[in-house]
């Protein structure tokens, strides 16, 4: 007769069989190298999907599907599997494997423009995130957020700012107001569109806010976070109240900072050089989701000059922050 693997891939043929499942023993050593094993040969030769289950394999609910691709033939992969993930109603990850030497940019716009085009239908892009946490700068970031909750992720790569868009309010009779402050400055707004009114600030508890990140406290880790604006004395007062109180440090600062002060930490995370606020922007949430999986108990993180770009980190900050040093 024919052998294993070619009876089944002519079964297969022959009354249309869309997805194969073998099971296998795992066989290994000698008797493999001798005799090989009917399920690799099915998965080698096969023109169809092929599915192996081991003789040991303890069955759990499927509730995550990792499909690992070069990406070269995507629309066919994907249009393939989309019937095993709605048979499972488990969720999609899809891993995109490049070779080593790779370094093609990721180029988001084209990715959005690309992903309208094959859609079809109009796409919202609300924030991808938990309110009141810090917001994500990776796929990585917003797939620990909304696991189970959401489809899939166009990964663009990592974001560019790191902090939320600047908001304004144009309605106000006084002139436009910024709500929240981000990339776009006054510096820049007000050429533009003439002086800028006072800031908004922040929306009590009873009121609605008009954007997001007017609530008092927002874009917070879990662990508590104590923003540090002062002198080197003022650090080191920090972190002996710290200790004297038992609390294991994380602290998010400067490398000059870290340098000073990473002997007093369990766990550090750099915002870059103090003179590059853009990089500190870029870096903030990450360093806060990094430090709040860390085995610490407080998060010391160093206040930078609230002008510019550093406006918009700084109004982070104070939200995200319980307490403040030096105590006013």
């Amino acid at each position: 007769g024919y052998p294993v693997e070619t009876t089944i891939e002519k079964f297969a043929t022959d009354n249309n069989i869309d997805l194969i499942i073998m099971g296998t023993k795992g066989v290994s050593g000698i008797a493999k190298n001798i005799l090989g094993s009917n399920t690799a040969n099915v998965i080698n030769n096969s023109e169809f999907p092929v599915i192996s289950v081991p003789e040991s394999a303890v069955f759990k609910p499927v509730k995550h599907i990792v499909y690992a691709t070069d990406m070269t033939e995507i629309d066919q992969e994907v249009n393939t599997l989309i019937p095993l993930v709605k048979l499972f109603r488990a969720t999609f990850h899809l891993l995109h494997i490049v070779p080593e030497n790779y370094s093609e940019e990721v180029d988001p716009e084209a990715m959005e423009k690309e992903l309208i085009k094959k859609t079809g239908f109009p796409l919202v892009g609300p924030s991808a995130n938990t309110s009141g946490k810090p917001s994500p700068t990776t796929a990585q970031h917003v797939l620990h957020d909304l696991s189970g909750k959401i489809a899939g992720i166009l990964d663009g790569g990592e974001t560019q700012i790191g902090l939320e868009s600047t908001v304004l309010d144009l309605t106000n009779a006084v002139g436009p107001i910024i709500l929240r402050p981000g990339a776009i400055t006054e510096a820049q707004l007000e050429p533009v569109i003439g002086k800028l009114a006072a800031n908004a600030g922040t929306a009590n508890e009873t009121e609605a806010p008009k954007a997001p990140g007017m609530k008092y406290q927002h874009y917070s880790p879990t662990q508590p976070v104590i923003l540090i604006d002062g002198t080197t004395a003022d650090w080191k007062a920090a972190i002996e109240e710290c200790h004297d109180q038992g609390k294991g440090i994380g602290i998010l600062a400067s490398e000059e900072k870290l340098t000073a002060h990473k002997e007093a930490a369990r766990a550090t995370f750099s915002l870059g050089p103090k003179a590059d606020v853009t990089v500190a922007s870029q870096r903030l949430y990450a360093g806060l989701r990094y430090l709040d999986e860390q085995p610490v108990d407080v998060i010391l993180v160093e206040a930078y000059d609230p002008n510019g770009l550093g406006k918009a980190f700084m109004n982070r900050m104070e939200k995200a922050a319980s307490a403040k040093y030096p105590k006013k």
